[in-house]
């Protein structure tokens, strides 16, 4: 899950009846960057949804955005980047703490614990969102997908899907995301989830981006 609502989707980030709402990205990372209205999709969005030995998002979810970008770096320091959830403090500023409920590489079974600022919309108060995701499937430098809840006072997630996919490309590493919200709070204003959804989605992008690529090995602070 991420972590904010959205609700104009790119041209070519998936849209579903609405489009996913606050950024819980189970990925949900990037709640407190919602401000904006989510940028323009590119072309490679609107290509198969993205998956993770073959199973994706929710298919039956209001709220859902999809996304990608092109990062210049090794493929194994994109994914650690990334799976290295411990650190995801360290580069994106609206992961306020992260931290492992296990031990050793993130895998399949590995659950994690994170929290990230929701503000405040028509329907719902500012708050901070707990999220508790745990990784259903996950392929080392190719994909990982985590599910769960996302809870915090006066707002309630009750599950987001959240895919990512890590394919070589010509100038890179072809990066793709995608995820889904459901739960009765935020499927009443699916328009403004999906628009905090989808700002999330392309801040934790490019925050990724920013982190894989910087001179040093490992991860850029913030």
């Amino acid at each position: 899950m991420t972590g904010t609502p959205s609700s104009h989707l790119r041209g070519r980030r998936t849209r579903a009846a609405g489009t996913p709402a606050l950024a819980l990205a189970l990925a949900l990372a990037a709640v407190g960057a919602v401000t904006a209205s989510a940028p323009a999709a590119s072309a490679r969005s609107q290509d198969r949804a993205p998956t993770c030995r073959g199973l994706g998002v929710d298919p039956k979810a209001e709220i859902r955005y999809r996304s990608d970008i092109v990062i210049k770096a090794p493929i194994s320091r994109i994914f650690k980047t990334q799976t290295d959830v411990a650190r995801w403090p360290a580069w994106q500023s609206p992961v306020l703490t992260a931290e492992r409920l296990d031990h050793g590489p993130l895998r399949a079974g590995s659950a994690f614990r994170w929290t990230t600022p929701a503000p405040a919309t028509p329907t719902t108060p500012a708050t901070t969102l707990v999220i508790t995701s745990t990784v259903r499937q996950l392929e080392r430098d190719r994909c990982v997908r985590w599910r769960g809840p996302a809870v915090g006072e006066g707002l309630r997630i009750d599950e987001g899907v959240h895919v990512w996919t890590f394919t070589k490309v010509r100038g890179g590493v072809l990066v793709r995301t995608e995820e889904t919200w459901t739960g009765a709070q935020v499927e009443a204003d699916v328009p403004t989830a999906t628009q905090a959804l989808g700002a999330g989605l392309e801040a934790w992008l490019r925050d990724l981006k920013t982190a894989a690529e910087a001179p040093h090995r490992g991860h850029a602070a913030r």
